[in-house]
């Protein structure tokens, strides 16, 4: 993968912490920040999926009235088609 050069400025505090860590890690601070970066943007991302989740869980009564009430006249009552799985 190409690699792009970003550079950034922060107070001595953080770049010397930057150092350190990376040292601790073995990997330089370039890969150090990457690896950063890169957990941060999982994160949101997982964050954005359990959030979803969570709204779904919680409307799936919702939903499932909704489904039920679109699909009433075109589905063998009893049957079990539409409803949602058990949690």
């Amino acid at each position: 993968m190409a690699k792009t050069q970003l550079n950034v400025r922060v107070d001595e505090g953080t770049a010397q912490a930057a150092r350190e860590r990376a040292l601790a890690r073995g990997v330089s601070v370039n890969r150090y920040i990457e690896e950063l970066v890169q957990r941060d943007a999982a994160e949101v991302g997982r964050s954005f999926v359990d959030a979803a989740a969570d709204f779904m869980k919680s409307y799936a009564s919702v939903f499932a009235e909704e489904l039920d009430a679109a699909g009433a006249g075109e589905r063998n009552p009893g049957s079990g088609a539409g409803s949602p799985p058990a949690a």
